[in-house]
């Protein structure tokens, strides 16, 4: 059975953090990184920079839903999803 939640070390921009995500969301992030041709340590790292939340899991979450959202925008770049995590609503 696999866990809900799974808190993993990584590495952003040189320093070691944690991030507690549900298996689903590392799946996908994993999927995105890539699609994309990055690491998750550089997906993260370009989540975390744009991040306006002081809670970094909650902003994967919302970057990985922003682009899954829509299945006819599954090729959305990852900058307009970032910019979409990021801004209030």
């Amino acid at each position: 059975m696999k866990r809900p939640v799974m808190k993993r070390s990584i590495v952003i921009d040189g320093h070691k953090t944690s991030v507690s995500l549900e298996d689903g969301f590392w799946e996908a992030l994993r999927d995105i990184a890539d699609e994309h041709r990055e690491t998750l340590s550089q997906l993260i790292g370009r989540i975390n920079a744009g991040r306006t939340s002081n809670n970094l899991s909650s902003s994967i979450r919302l970057f990985v839903l922003g682009c899954y959202r829509d299945p006819l925008d599954s090729q959305k770049p990852v900058d307009v999803a970032l910019s979409e995590a990021s801004s209030p609503k």
